[in-house]
């Protein structure tokens, strides 16, 4: 557990991406980290998918018009890693600050949802997948695995990180609970769905900090209006790209500490007493003295998944190092 007498300044940044260029949207990571420094922040969260961009296309398109916006998200995606994550690494290095940061990550010819955290030193410490994407998104981005479900140390203190509606799986909220985060990043996309959207996440955030005794930073992303007009000329689906912003930091003890924020972009900033856990896990920790393991417990698969596997005994391919050893 990270000092208790220390204080973290965290930062949840809602801002717009370029849906116009991938490189549009890395300039504004980019700025917005500079920004954040000058805050004073040391650990900054930035909206799901952010790089390059949300495919809030999927949400108001039929999958048979779905194409060409998707090929253009896959054209302009990152690879991670790769330029893009070496430019946001490079940022976090000079700035001494942690970044958890939210991309559509390519690979090969899938695209995921990809989480990534780069320390203050800018090492790449921690990339995950959504495990399930939700709903339209199933259209676009593959299936993540259990590799990712952990948290990490980072100078910022111990770092977990869920994308969206998998704060609605209590089981991949209790493995990062249960490996001991101490700040949960969490993202969405914002501008989507309407008002209700906001209003859940409120609940889900604070009901997050309270159950697993640990802040809570969440970013989402903000469209303007010529952004949701390009998107779709339909009014009527319009209003389905209004609302659902809500970034916030909540303390251990499920108090706003900063935010919520629901309009436009800024950022939200807080100060983290890390004493505040212990205070709250005096009283109820639900992975400690609070928990029954010989009730109930946990299994996790944590190995990643894997499109091709050794079959036990198989001799190995003719033009490997094994299979070249002398007898």
């Amino acid at each position: 557990m990270a000092d208790t007498n220390r204080t973290v300044r965290a930062a949840a940044a809602q801002i717009a991406p370029d849906l116009d260029s991938a490189d549009g949207t890395l300039a504004k990571v980019l700025e917005t980290l500079r920004d954040a420094a000058r805050q004073g922040v040391e650990l900054i969260v930035f909206p799901e998918t952010f790089l390059p961009y949300y495919p809030y296309f999927s949400f108001v398109q039929p999958p048979a018009l779905q194409g060409q916006d998707h090929l253009l998200l896959m054209e302009r995606a990152p690879t991670v890693p790769g330029p893009v994550t070496d430019a946001v690494a490079s940022a976090a290095r000079e700035h001494g600050m942690v970044v958890v940061l939210g991309v559509n990550e390519r690979d090969h010819g899938s695209l995921y949802n990809t989480q990534i955290v780069f320390d203050a030193d800018g090492r790449l410490v921690h990339k995950r997948r959504k495990i399930t994407p939700t709903y339209h998104e199933r259209m676009v981005w593959g299936q993540g695995d259990g590799s990712g479900l952990q948290a990490v140390d980072t100078r910022a203190g111990r770092v977990g990180a869920l994308a969206c509606w998998e704060h609605y799986n209590p089981l991949a909220r209790y493995a990062l609970m249960a490996d001991h985060e101490e700040i949960h990043c969490a993202q969405f996309p914002g501008s989507l769905v309407g008002q209700i959207f906001a209003d859940q996440m409120g609940v889900t955030i604070r009901h997050h900090a309270l159950e697993s005794g640990c802040f809570v930073v969440n970013a989402t992303g903000w469209l303007h209006d010529e952004q949701i007009k390009g998107i779709t000329p339909d009014e009527k689906l319009q209003g389905a790209l209004r609302g659902g912003c809500h970034s916030a930091i909540v303390s251990p003890e499920g108090k706003y500490l900063a935010g919520p924020l629901t309009e436009g972009e800024g950022l939200v900033v807080a100060d983290l007493e890390m004493r505040l856990i212990a205070k709250r896990k005096r009283m109820m920790d639900s992975v400690g003295h609070y928990a029954r393991p010989e009730l109930l417990s946990l299994a996790i698969r944590r190995e990643p998944n894997r499109t091709t596997v050794p079959l036990p005994g198989a001799a190995p391919a003719i033009d490997s190092p094994a299979a070249q050893e002398p007898t």
